[in-house]
């Protein structure tokens, strides 16, 4: 591993501690600060897609219901998708519901609830390009046995002792590399992610959209991808956990 890669861990574990000793947070307060932070994640993640919907606009959208002029409806469900998709992660976390295949497509459903009800949670029956990728996503007739060695390999990662942060940008990673779905694999693979963060006591990643962030982010996935170099992709990772759980530290204290 990475020497920077295991400085980082180490910052992540530390810092993941000082969050458990300010814990139990007042509610209230943590329920407000959780809901911006939420919408920050979903206007992100969404914006990494090409959602065009401000903060402010996927925050009326979510939590008022507003419907924003010049936006197509497909952007508006995105919003309000991905805020329920958040919601059921966290859900799953906190009764600490086993990761499986049928977790993941419960995802994918969610995500694609309204925008695609033919696909949504089910794996795709038809060749797809990731546009801008070299990658070439695994043909269909593959998928199944993939997934199953996935879910095999991300067993073994738990049972090794692999540090959570790694495993979470595992499982983000190679769901990406194997494409499981037509559309969606890139947002129910940070929510796959976020559920293995929120599981193991951390907090949730917002990885950013703006033009740099999202270049850094794919090029980091293409390189793992083509190069089975994964190191860059996991620094990343652990880097907006450590960045993640600065910013919630600075809120609470």
């Amino acid at each position: 591993m990475d020497t920077e890669l295991i400085s980082i861990l180490q910052e992540v574990d530390v810092l993941k501690a000082k969050l458990a000793s300010c814990r139990p947070l007042p509610a209230e307060a943590l329920k407000k600060i959780q809901e911006a932070l939420d919408i920050e994640y979903t206007y992100e993640s969404n914006r990494i897609e090409g959602n065009t919907l401000t903060l402010q606009e996927t925050a009326l959208v979510v939590n008022e219901g507003v419907t924003i002029g010049g936006k197509s409806m497909r952007e508006h469900l995105e919003a309000i998708n991905h805020a329920e998709a958040i919601d059921y992660i966290k859900d799953v976390a906190r009764q600490d519901i086993e990761i499986s295949e049928r977790t993941i497509k419960e995802i994918h459903a969610l995500v694609l609830h309204g925008i695609d009800r033919e696909n949504a949670g089910k794996y795709c029956n038809v060749p797809v390009m990731i546009s801008g990728s070299t990658h070439m996503p695994p043909q269909p007739y593959l998928i199944e046995k993939l997934m199953e060695d996935f879910m095999l390999e991300f067993g073994r990662m738990e049972k090794d002792g692999v540090h959570p942060v790694v495993i979470a940008a595992y499982l983000h990673d190679e769901l990406v590399r194997i494409h499981p779905f037509i559309d969606g694999n890139g947002r129910t693979s940070r929510l796959l992610m976020n559920l293995y963060l929120l599981r193991k006591g951390y907090v949730i990643i917002t990885l950013k959209g703006d033009n740099d962030a999202k270049l850094h982010y794919y090029k980091s996935l293409e390189r793992s991808h083509t190069e089975q170099q994964h190191d860059d992709f996991y620094l990343l990772v652990a880097e907006a956990e450590k960045n993640a759980l600065e910013k919630y530290l600075s809120i609470m204290m």
